[in-house]
């Protein structure tokens, strides 16, 4: 079909002002926060209404044109880039909290809310949403649906697919179906709504989600601790969940994140440390007083060099978004940042560590590495330059000695930024071909055309 053509049948279901088509509009939605991946679409389009939705994928679908679901582009994967043209769906306009139901615990919300509002809407009623990626006060529902997304409370409260109970959503054929809802039990058939979950926008346009709320903590207590080799931090993540303490959130950090926040920050984090691990625990005061002084004896028996106690609510924040600008502070050494995200079990943290250590080492790359200590789940982050073709080289190399060194160790390729493009070579490593064989016919299934996010995921069907 013609793009003039496209960009007129899109006009008349969304409205003028909803599609963008200059140059410089598409080349804004052409890339999302993975460096290296640009891909022009030929349209961009925002629809108000799920009927509006329903409109643009029967008419996508009859004319087998792609179709790229787009929250607020923070994905880590290249999941949201149009690599094959066609339409870029953005779904920002649907920003409404629907429905807060007290007595289910319930929130009903479009998936173009950020994240942070949700949980500014609940705060009132002693609620929250515990999802929280890094990006919590940009990335969207939706987004953070389609990838499935963690965050620093994933290791006693969950991820993502824990909290969405139902969907809307619009098939490829324009089809609208509703997922699961406001039961805590279901069973009736196979379980869609943690089918799209993870789905990264290749199976569905989700529209709008039932989210479950939990109670927010009555008390908290924060804390820091610094190691001085990184086995002993391994140990104590792992000693702490054997003895049956569960913290809302355990993060640690290496000697290069370490001395790159501090150089940025300047909060007073120890440059010399091997590793810091940032932990807090809540629940009930009683509760939490005797998991803090437990956690202060694991840190001890592991030869924690120093542990100190967030003194204050403002203490605690300053702790806590030192972790946070991790991330944003590597990103400022060099051009170019990947931020990976394998995960392997517990108990193989340390050699994981040590992995990501050797391959910097081998192959003469700068990887910072911090992430979720208390579910496995790391971010290796290498800070290079997508320009210089040789550098690129040796990050590609070790790239593919980090993420085979993951799935040996019975880990996983990604623990919450998604598959997207960045790491589809190294799929059938971990599933198998067979594995691939079954999500293949999945897809083909719902979207027999291959018209939504192609090439994601999964790859080529």
């Amino acid at each position: 079909m013609e793009k003039d053509q496209l960009i007129a049948e899109m006009k008349k279901i969304v409205g003028e002002e909803n599609v963008l088509h200059s140059k410089e509009a598409l080349y804004a939605y052409s890339y999302d926060a993975t460096p290296g991946h640009i891909y022009m679409p030929d349209v961009v389009v925002s629809p108000g209404n799920v009927q509006e939705v329903s409109a643009i994928m029967k008419f996508a679908n009859e004319h087998k044109i792609p179709v790229y679901p787009r929250g607020s582009g923070t994905n880590l994967s290249a999941g949201t880039a149009p690599l094959k043209g066609g339409i870029v769906l953005l779904m920002l306009r649907f920003n409404k909290i629907l429905d807060l139901d007290l007595e289910n615990l319930i929130a009903e919300v479009e998936v173009g809310v950020v994240v942070q509002d949700i949980n500014d809407y609940v705060a009132p009623h002693g609620l929250i949403y515990p999802p929280d990626p890094g990006t919590v006060k940009t990335a969207s529902l939706g987004g953070t649906i389609c990838e499935n997304s963690g965050g620093l409370r994933g290791l006693k409260y969950g991820i993502t697919k824990n909290y969405v109970q139902g969907l809307e959503v619009v098939l490829a054929n324009g089809d609208i179906i509703h997922t699961g809802g406001k039961n805590v039990k279901d069973v009736s058939g196979y379980d869609m709504t943690k089918l799209f979950t993870g789905s990264e926008g290749t199976l569905g346009i989700i529209t709008k989600a039932y989210l479950k709320l939990v109670p927010k903590p009555e008390a908290q207590a924060s804390m820091i601790a610094v190691f001085n080799t990184l086995e002993d931090a391994g140990n104590a993540v792992s000693d702490i969940i054997a003895a049956k303490i569960i913290p809302a959130t355990m993060e640690i950090l290496d000697n290069s994140s370490i001395r790159t926040v501090e150089d940025f920050m300047h909060v007073g984090l120890p440059t010399d440390a091997a590793a810091i691990l940032l932990l807090e625990v809540d629940g009930h005061p009683v509760i939490v007083a005797d998991e803090k002084e437990k956690v202060l004896e694991v840190l001890k028996k592991n030869n924690a060099a120093e542990v100190t106690l967030a003194k204050s609510p403002e203490h605690k924040e300053q702790l806590w978004t030192a972790r946070r600008m991790a991330l944003p502070c590597l990103a400022k050494l060099r051009p170019t940042t990947f931020v990976e995200d394998a995960t392997v079990p517990r108990s193989k943290l340390t050699q994981f560590l040590k992995i990501v250590t050797k391959a910097a080492k081998d192959y003469n790359v700068t990887i910072g590495t911090f992430g979720h200590a208390g579910d496995g789940n790391m971010h290796p982050t290498i800070v290079c330059d997508l320009r210089d073709k040789e550098e690129m080289e040796r990050v590609h190399k070790a790239m593919d000695v980090i993420f085979r060194g993951a799935v040996e160790l019975g880990g996983t390729l990604s623990g919450e930024h998604g598959i997207g493009l960045g790491k589809l070579p190294w799929m059938e490593l971990q599933h198998g071909k067979e594995g691939m064989n079954a999500m293949k016919a999945i897809k083909r299934a719902l979207d027999p055309n291959l018209i939504l996010n192609p090439g994601k995921l999964i790859g080529e069907c």
